[in-house]
């Protein structure tokens, strides 16, 4: 089931926590740490929580569709029970780069999930999640209490994963970086509630500077390593600036962020500017247009690399496609969008 086909208008959240602000008396700002030093920190902390912890494997595996209050932490004393599995043993330990820093951090992959779509980085999801703090281990805080909660969905909600940027929210990099490797839905049925069915499922363990490192937000103490249990449902992939060429491509040097891109120098980052390389011509316009015309029900056609959907409408049964597909008219390996000596206009041509 390709689910970006479907007519999804998914509202543009972010994880947004109310902070404290600078206006409060009772404001306290607080002196951003070494990153390198502070992640030491972090990694020494969650791993010993992983050690210590252990979850209810054996009564999740014969749930079909779990859901985030079905999982069970909790913390070691003798040996693991029967049926039971150390969290540091089921985990997938990741490493990315953010903000200059190495840093780590861990994946419970409870249920791959069985859709043909994976979101992107900049991409929408549709989600329910848990979100509690990992504690220090001198912290009298227990991780099954409801009041260690801080931020919870427990009917499907929706969230952008750009990032905390210019238009769209934004989310914790620790989302852009783990929803990517989980699947969406196998399949879904509709009626008085949308029910899915083989969906992503797991748990996610962030350090500080994965989440939001030295803000304070209530619930959330600076410096806080976070966990998310969390179901992946739906994605969409999201063209923010709507110029055609969807956000996770702009991003031009791969470190998966798109805010460090400016073709232009203009000071508005590509995936929000409709004319990336300040020619004149729209980029949407240096898109080379093909026109795909077939019936409803017909599979949809196999789009070329870096060949993107534009238009798509539906008259009598017949569907009208348009793409727009990334070009380099001068051969000299930068595409006309981004070439300010290219100011080909594809839609004169329609």
């Amino acid at each position: 089931m390709k689910l970006r086909n479907l007519s999804l208008y998914f509202l543009l959240l972010a994880v947004i926590i109310v902070a404290c602000s600078p206006d409060d008396p009772d404001f306290i700002p607080v002196e951003d740490r070494d990153r390198t030093e502070q992640q030491t920190t972090d990694k020494a902390l969650i791993l010993e929580y992983l050690q210590t912890h252990f979850y209810n494997s054996g009564e999740l595996a014969g749930l079909v569709n779990p859901e985030v209050e079905d999982i069970i932490i909790d913390t070691l004393l003798t040996t693991v029970p029967a049926n039971h599995t150390l969290l540091i043993d089921a985990v997938e330990t990741r490493t990315t780069t953010f903000e200059d820093t190495v840093y780590e951090y861990y994946i419970l992959k409870i249920n791959q999930g069985g859709g043909e779509e994976s979101p992107n980085f900049t991409d929408a999801v549709r989600v329910e999640y848990e979100g509690r703090l990992i504690p220090n281990f001198e912290d009298e805080i227990d991780t099954n209490d409801e009041d260690s909660v801080f931020d919870s969905a427990v009917t499907p909600a929706d969230f952008n994963l750009v990032g905390f940027g210019v238009n769209g929210g934004g989310v914790i990099t620790g989302w852009q970086r783990v929803f990517p490797e989980f699947n969406t839905a196998e399949s879904f049925t509709t009626g008085p509630t949308v029910e899915y069915n083989n969906y992503g499922f797991g748990i996610m363990f962030l350090p500080s500077g994965l989440a939001y490192f030295s803000t304070q937000l209530l619930g959330i103490p600076s410096y806080s390593n976070l966990m998310f249990k969390f179901t992946l449902f739906q994605s969409q992939v999201v063209d923010h600036d709507e110029d055609g060429i969807p956000s996770y491509v702009e991003d031009l040097n791969g470190d998966l962020s798109t805010f460090d891109e400016d073709t232009d120098e203009d000071n508005i980052v590509n995936y929000v500017d409709p004319d990336d390389d300040g020619d004149g011509v729209l980029t949407i316009n240096e898109l080379m247009r093909t026109e795909y015309i077939f019936n409803v029900g017909d599979s949809d056609p196999i789009l070329a690399t870096n060949e993107f959907e534009l238009t798509r409408t539906v008259d009598m049964g017949v569907v009208t496609l348009t793409t727009g597909t990334i070009v380099d008219t001068d051969m000299n390996g930068e595409p006309d969008y981004l070439d300010e000596d290219i100011t080909e206009d594809y839609s004169e041509d329609n």
